[in-house]
Order: C-alpha cells, then sequence, then structure tokens
C-alpha cells in the first residue's frame, strides 16, 4: 500500500510538470562559450519570473570544459589543466561538456508546474528516459546517483551501469535555469579529467548513444529530445538562439 500511495504521488507531481502554455524551443548551431550561456540564463530566468519573457528549452554544445556544482569535492577535479573549469550555480558536483553532446538548458516556470522541485528532476529524468527509447535503449534513474544510467552488466558478471546524461538544475523564484545533458557521441575520454558527478564505484562509467552502437547524430537526438518533451512538459514553439 505505501509503494502504491508513493507512485501515484509521483505520478501527480509529474501530471503537475504539463502545461498547454508553448515553450520556446531554440538550437545553437556553433559552440556557446560557457559564461555567456549562464549569463544569458541568469537574465532569461529573471524574466521568465517577471512575466516578460516565455520559458524556454536552449540545446547547444560548448567546447570542452569541466563545471563544479554546488557540492564539488576538489579531490573529485582529477586534472585541473586538461580543459577550463567552472564553477557552477548548479547542483551536483563536477561533470564534463563537449563537443558531441547535447546540453538542454531548461528554463521553466515551475510557479505554474506545480511548485516542486523533486518532481521537476523526476520529470527531467523521464525526459530522458522517453528520449532514450525512441533508440531503443533502456534508461534508468537510481535512487542514489544523479542521471540516467544504462545497465549493461552481462549475465552472470559483475555489475557494470553507465551513465548516459547528466542533470544540474538550479531553481531561483521558481524559475529553472541549467538542466541536462545527454552524451550523443562525445569523446569519452575527456571524462578522465574529473569523477563524474563524483561517483567512482568500481562497475560504474560513463557511454554514449553512440559508444552503445547506435549512429545517432545531435540533429536525431534533437527529434526525440523534443518529442519527449511534448509528453512530458508540454508543446514546444520553435525560437532563434541567443545570439551575441
Amino acid at each position: 500500500m505505501a509503494s502504491d500511495r508513493l507512485t501515484t504521488s509521483s505520478e501527480q507531481g509529474l501530471a503537475k510538470l504539463l502545461s498547454d502554455d508553448p515553450v520556446e524551443w531554440a538550437v545553437s548551431r556553433t559552440h556557446v562559450d560557457y559564461d555567456r550561456a549562464v549569463a544569458f540564463m541568469e537574465t532569461r530566468a529573471a524574466a521568465i519570473r517577471a512575466g516578460e519573457a516565455k520559458e524556454l528549452v536552449w540545446l547547444l554544445e560548448h567546447d570542452p570544459l569541466y563545471t563544479g556544482g554546488t557540492s564539488a569535492k576538489p579531490q573529485d577535479l582529477l586534472n585541473a589543466d586538461r580543459f577550463p573549469v567552472h564553477k557552477s550555480s548548479r547542483g551536483g558536483q563536477y561533470t564534463y561538456h563537449g563537443p558531441g553532446q547535447r546540453v538542454a538548458y531548461v528554463m521553466l516556470d515551475l510557479e505554474k508546474r506545480g511548485k516542486d522541485v523533486r518532481s521537476f528532476v523526476h520529470g527531467l529524468e523521464r525526459w530522458i528516459v522517453e528520449t532514450l527509447d525512441s533508440f531503443n535503449v533502456k534508461g534508468e534513474p537510481r535512487a542514489d546517483r544523479v542521471g540516467v544510467w544504462v545497465d549493461r552488466t552481462e549475465p552472470g558478471g559483475p555489475l557494470r551501469e553507465d551513465k548516459i546524461a547528466a542533470i544540474g538544475v538550479r531553481v531561483r523564484r521558481w524559475v529553472s535555469f541549467h538542466g541536462v545533458a545527454l552524451n550523443v557521441e562525445p569523446d569519452l575520454s575527456h571524462f578522465s579529467g574529473i569523477t563524474p558527478c563524483g561517483v567512482s564505484d568500481p562497475g560504474l562509467g560513463v557511454t554514449s548513444l553512440v559508444d552503445l552502437g547506435l549512429p545517432v547524430t545531435l540533429d536525431d537526438a534533437d527529434d526525440a529530445l523534443k518529442r519527449a518533451f511534448h509528453k512530458v512538459f508540454g508543446p514546444t514553439l520553435d525560437a532563434a538562439p541567443p545570439s551575441w
């Protein structure tokens, strides 16, 4: 009975995330400077709260870099000289961004979507899981680990689970920013300069759609992300990305 109540409560929380008001959907086709992206998100989130701008999902790529969230531990930055390192106001620990990884910055008004940060994070997980399902990949969240994971354990073999998407958000005055990062075809060796999200247990690593043997492009991933977003959060409206 307790489990049934928990499931019902979770589904009710996810249902409140849906809105009929279209979210602007923008895709940058060139790499975006990280500091400029953060400054834009800060400004856009404030404008959304003030009722001066619509909600926005912004898809992009960064040049190779590491970001440390509010829970980042110094010992998890294994090679500080490899790529630029940025402190971030998002939750979580160290993560990597780079070419071949689809970063989706999500600026939503949670005041009209249930005012429930936990449900919002579950919604982001559901979004990624639904996206991966388009490619017949079973992605799964883990209660004790951030992000979305793929179980690659062989029958009778030791545990092997790889993270395919990271999640790290900030919520200010009930408007979200930062978001998710889906590994489409990044250079997975770039993750070796950090302990990704502080997870170093044996048998746990990182993967990508291409690493799983799927010839998926960023455009393919974008299409799947948009379809899945409609299911979890509601309709979108194509918009121009920020420009400088």
